[in-house]
């Protein structure tokens, strides 16, 4: 979990009791400028994927990279312009009724779920 270190909740002993141990597992990395981060992973041949309600094409018809970097928005306001900028590509989560969007680790779970189901799909064939 790479998260910006301004604007951003941080860990706290809140974050980790609903985390239900997760915090405790998953790496958390702060950075200064999120940005340069994303061009030092697309160095390492990594693609990077935001989602976003304008996104090309909808989370379960992209064919995913094997190698991935997931930007996740604001709940209320989604990316940053140019975090935007420095996506890849743009993936829209499938909405119905009248939800317009959802919590972000909700989205979390459902980019890391797919993402998972692909790379088992690919290694099957």
């Amino acid at each position: 979990m790479i998260a910006p270190k301004d604007k951003s909740a941080g860990l706290n002993a809140t974050v980790s009791k609903v985390a239900c141990g997760a915090a405790e597992t998953v790496p958390y990395i702060t950075v200064t400028n999120l940005a340069r981060t994303l061009r030092e992973l697309k160095e390492y041949g990594i693609w990077i994927v935001g989602t976003d309600m304008g996104g090309q094409s909808d989370l379960y018809h992209t064919d995913l990279p094997e190698s991935v970097a997931w930007v996740m928005g604001n709940e209320g306001e989604g990316m940053r312009r140019l975090t935007r900028e420095h996506c890849d590509m743009l993936v829209s989560i499938p909405m119905f009724g009248t939800v317009e969007s959802m919590n972000v680790s909700v989205s979390a779970g459902m980019v890391l779920s797919e993402t998972r189901r692909q790379r088992v799909l690919k290694a099957e064939q």
